[in-house]
């Protein structure tokens, strides 16, 4: 079967990023390296990508690479090289193992590495080679607006933005777990779950998708708890009553915590966990400290709820 043009220019197979053009990404040779790589960093940062099919992290390296070559708006151009139909540049250059970059600029190597490398290493090795900052991630931008609408309790606005980047890639965690936190916040736990399956299977989940289950799973427990403002108040008040007439009734005291949370009050939640921890540490064997993680999970490491709660729970369990 005859190759296509978009075939023939990404021999690679490590899927090109969609959109990308012929001046940030190029597939070069031995014959086409002094003009896809030498002539072309005169006017631009060129990395030169060395792979090869059988490297494994090389097919984790090159679309991180072709990503952020796009995002660059023509300051940083990917030329890829194939070792083994092309090796006597990686020859010249002493490659010893791949995936290999080298970024030239001017004519020359300036800089180089090996290895697959997180995104956020590559960043930093393009914008110090390039002598400047890569244009912002418009997703990233996204997902950071969401974040903040969902810590201001903007639920409306941070549904629509977490929404419109699912549309676009549904296996972005950290936006398919701020909608299904937005679900929850808003009392609708079937559709956070059902939210939650889209990625079911990620491999490295996103903080905010981590808070979600952790949340769904809080939702559950405490759905017997009422489900309107009024069922949970009421919910509370008998379970304080309990309290009151048996001080030791931990069992009220547990239910109390799961009840505080349904109505989002985070921080009476906690301290009522933590007094169970403090009179009685072992009941139902440890549940109430197993409760407590879950809550931290939930409300995510950087909310000042959790950094107190966590505080605490370190100054009873050693002191």
């Amino acid at each position: 079967m005859d190759e296509t043009p978009e075939t023939q220019q990404n021999p690679s197979g490590m899927g090109a990023v969609s959109g990308q053009s012929s001046e940030s990404i190029v597939e070069t040779t031995t014959q086409t390296f002094m003009v896809d790589v030498i002539e072309a960093s005169q006017h631009m940062l060129v990395l030169l990508d060395f792979w090869a099919p059988w490297c494994g992290p090389c097919k984790q390296l090159t679309p991180l690479l072709e990503k952020l070559a796009v995002q660059s708006n023509g300051t940083v151009r990917l030329a890829k090289m194939n070792i083994d139909e092309h090796p006597q540049v990686a020859q010249q250059l002493q490659v010893q193992s791949i995936p290999a970059v080298f970024a030239f600029k001017n004519g020359q190597p300036v800089d180089g590495f090996a290895g697959a490398l997180p995104e956020s290493q590559l960043k930093a090795f393009i914008e110090k080679n390039l002598g400047e900052g890569l244009a912002p991630d418009p997703i990233e931008e996204m997902l950071a607006a969401g974040k903040a609408a969902l810590e201001q309790y903007d639920f409306t606005n941070a549904m629509q933005i977490f929404g419109s980047i699912a549309q676009q890639d549904y296996t972005n965690t950290a936006a398919i777990g701020g909608l299904a936190q937005c679900y929850l916040a808003m009392g609708n736990a079937e559709a956070a779950e059902q939210a939650l399956a889209m990625t079911e299977d990620a491999t490295t989940p996103d903080p905010l998708y981590t808070a979600a289950i952790a949340g769904l799973e809080l939702a559950k427990k405490s759905a017997s708890l009422g489900k309107t403002a009024d069922q949970k108040e009421g919910a509370i008040d008998t379970l304080l009553a309990n309290i009151a007439n048996n001080a030791d009734d931990h069992q009220s005291r547990y239910d109390l915590a799961l009840a505080y949370h349904a109505a989002g009050q985070k921080e009476n939640a906690i301290d009522a966990l933590l007094d169970i921890i403090q009179r009685n540490r072992q009941w139902q064997d440890d549940a109430a400290r197993k409760q407590l993680l879950e809550l931290f999970e939930a409300y995510g490491p950087t909310d000042e709820v959790t950094v107190e709660g966590r505080r605490k729970l370190s100054s009873l369990l050693f002191s």
